[in-house]
């Protein structure tokens, strides 16, 4: 579904990705991993267009990205950092995305799901990071498209919230749709994803399935076969 050759990327004098070569498999869950810096948000920035590289392709439905936003139709997209105004309330967000992507919603569903029912007309200032986190969730859960980015989706979530977003994820998994995900949370991986691509220092170093990854590592956990890779190459 997704091919980047070759991407580069500096700002100023930091070469962040240095010819990234990688592919994402139509409905498979790929986590794309590696330390704070190493490149992962800046390479899913690119595979959403908002970042332009110095070298290189991105191929999204074998056609290059290159002057072309129509493909993002079919993203939903969860930042790292989703910055709203702070008086603004959940079901004023909640119209005004609706209104921008201008597709068929099940805010409904969602709202019942992640139990914000009672903080519709709370101001995004006055809830909580946790809720603040169910609130950019359902936003990007909302437009139900084939293709799914999660920056970090398990920040502030409680224990209880976290497991309905696995439960959720499993879901939109089982309707064969293709899923991305960045995260800090090994064992939040090791349940969601089925392969794995591990970036450090905006190279890869590991592209392959979670299973062979653990294999390699003498059947090891995801947590200590990440931390072998940084050994071996002295981080």
């Amino acid at each position: 579904m997704v091919t980047v050759n070759n991407l580069h990327k500096k700002f100023n004098q930091n070469q962040v990705l240095k010819g990234v070569k990688l592919s994402i498999e139509e409905g498979k869950t790929t986590a794309i991993l590696g330390p704070n810096g190493s490149g992962k948000t800046t390479l899913v920035k690119i595979i959403l267009g908002m970042v332009l590289p110095n070298q290189g392709d991105v191929i999204f439905n074998n056609e290059n990205i290159k002057n072309s936003w129509s493909y993002r139709k079919e993203i939903d997209y969860l930042p790292q950092i989703a910055n709203f105004p702070a008086n603004i309330k959940v079901q004023e967000l909640i119209n005004m995305i609706k209104d921008l992507r201008n597709k068929p919603a099940r805010d409904k569903e969602l709202i019942e799901y992640f139990n914000l029912g009672n903080y519709l007309n709370e101001s995004l200032g006055n809830l909580s990071g946790g809720y603040k986190q169910k609130v950019n969730l359902l936003l990007t859960f909302m437009f139900d498209s084939p293709f799914i980015i999660l920056d970090e989706p398990t920040s502030g979530l409680d224990p209880i919230s976290l497991i309905r977003l696995k439960e959720f994820i499993k879901q939109e998994q089982a309707k064969g749709k293709t899923i991305i995900v960045t995260s800090h949370v090994m064992n939040f991986v090791e349940e969601v994803a089925s392969h794995v691509i591990f970036i450090l220092d905006g190279k890869v170093y590991f592209d392959g399935s979670l299973n062979s990854l653990k294999e390699q590592n003498k059947n090891v956990d995801l947590e200590h076969a990440i931390a072998n890779i940084l050994k071996e190459n002295n981080v």
